[in-house]
């Protein structure tokens, strides 16, 4: 990352020395322009991006990688990730509050959503002095992993274990370390949120892989045949699953007194991940009087990430409001 800024710094200078100033005032100008737009290019990606595992990758088969990116009606997603990665975001140091949140794009674990569902909503949270991560996790493949059904959790468990391990490098408090999911990506950090007592990586220092919160976005909970979203459940344990996988990944049948506080959001005319998926993860917290809150948009559809264009309602503005409420945040 060094060497990138180095770069860009290289560019700054060779541009400057490539204008001739026969108009001072207007070169002048050009020069300002061209460094505040790399300064804000600069500033609208991760400051870092490493590898989620620094040894081997666990249950993976060796295999070539074929990774690749393209941005879909303006969406950014990527393929055939089979080497997960952890992207951060830093605020800037006057606002910074301690708290962190982990984030897990959606994409039906077919692809990963990583743009309007990872790296925007990092940068947004930035703004609210939230240092955030977003993880490039594993799409299931038997082709590549030994057990798919356990890969992309085993990659969102490691990911609440390096920031909880390393929670002083970026000034986090320990306490203070949320998940937060999208779609697919919202049943992957809810089985996080309520499967943390089975530890599916090595975890030699007993580190809690409990998050403290989880916010959840149109997330797909249930794999029942009435409202699972199907296309994620073929995916993720296969076509023809076992009664007991089904509730094993049902996380609305998951839920116990200690599964973390949770907030949700979610549009009633959702026709790709039926509301009830909220609605019923939302009941089996109150059952278990687990602190919880939810918005619900009466349009909007699927996956509109940060901002649902029917309403000028912004959700992330009830997520602050109940975050504060909470003392994740300081009001």
């Amino acid at each position: 990352m060094k060497e990138f800024f180095y770069f860009l710094q290289c560019c700054i200078v060779v541009s400057c020395r490539n204008i001739t100033f026969r108009n001072k005032s207007s070169n002048m100008k050009k020069i300002t322009f061209f460094i505040f737009y790399l300064l804000i290019s600069m500033l609208t990606i991760a400051q870092e991006t490493i590898p989620l595992y620094s040894g081997g990758i666990p249950n993976s088969k060796p295999v070539k990688d074929e990774e690749y990116s393209e941005t879909s009606g303006g969406i950014l997603v990527i393929h055939k990730i089979t080497r997960p990665t952890i992207s951060i975001y830093q605020p800037p140091k006057e606002k910074a509050n301690g708290t962190a949140i982990i984030i897990y794009p959606g994409g039906g674990y077919w692809i990963v959503a990583a743009g309007h569902e990872g790296s925007d909503i990092a940068k947004k949270l930035n703004k609210m002095g939230i240092t955030a991560f977003v993880v490039k996790y594993r799409i299931p493949d038997s082709s590549t992993m030994i057990n798919k059904e356990i890969g992309p959790l085993q990659d969102a468990q490691r990911a609440i274990q390096y920031v909880r391990e390393n929670a002083a490098t970026w000034n986090i408090d320990k306490n203070k370390i949320g998940i937060m999911g999208f779609s697919a990506g919202g049943h992957l950090a809810s089985t996080a949120g309520t499967h943390f007592k089975k530890s599916y990586i090595d975890n030699p220092k007993n580190t809690s892989l409990r998050p403290d919160f989880m916010i959840l976005g149109y997330p797909v909970i249930s794999f029942t045949d009435s409202i699972g979203h199907i296309g994620s459940r073929d995916q993720l344990i296969g076509k023809n699953p076992t009664q007991e996988k089904i509730k094993e990944y049902s996380n609305e049948l998951q839920v116990t007194k200690e599964t973390p506080p949770t907030f949700l959001v979610h549009a009633k005319d959702d026709d790709v991940v039926n509301v009830k998926n909220t609605l019923l993860f939302a009941t089996a917290l109150n059952a278990y009087k687990v602190n919880n809150g939810y918005y619900l948009y009466d349009y909007g559809g699927h996956g509109f990430g940060l901002n649902n264009p029917t309403t000028k309602v912004k959700w992330m503005v009830k997520l602050e409001i109940w975050m504060k409420r909470n003392g994740w945040l300081p009001k």
